[in-house]
């Protein structure tokens, strides 16, 4: 059971029904994490984690902004250098969109993973 890809899933489905608001299952730390991601980039909005005793639940506002997502799978290691190849690989231009990798610095984007000259390892693609 993937758990980030469950929560992209449905942000998709309700991205593309037009729906303002989603309720995903089950709440983690890296799905807060990617959530956390996701709202500082401007692509969802505010979000609540409800713990309901059991694996928890994220009520989710949606901006409309997502045009495509999806997870990455398998999830590729990057090299410093690599970016763009995978740039060009998930996203539909340069410079639009996100991929989302996790990093020995935490969870980040591309771009932040260019700055701080780190690799890492492909979670999912936003644009």
């Amino acid at each position: 059971m993937d758990t980030l890809a469950n929560v992209i899933n449905s942000i998709k489905v309700a991205e593309t029904k037009g729906n303002p608001q989603v309720k995903v299952k089950p709440a983690s730390r890296m799905v807060r994490e990617v959530l956390l991601l996701l709202q500082r980039k401007g692509y969802v909005g505010e979000f609540e984690v409800i713990d309901d005793g059991k694996s928890g639940e994220i009520s989710l506002q949606l901006l409309g902004k997502i045009g495509g997502c999806g997870v990455i799978k398998p999830r590729y290691p990057v090299k410093k250098g690599d970016w763009e190849k995978f740039e060009e690989r998930f996203l539909p231009a340069k410079g639009v969109g996100l991929l989302i990798a996790t990093t020995p610095h935490g969870i980040m984007s591309q771009e932040e993973a260019k700055e701080k000259a780190t690799g890492g390892r492909l979670l999912c693609y936003v644009y």
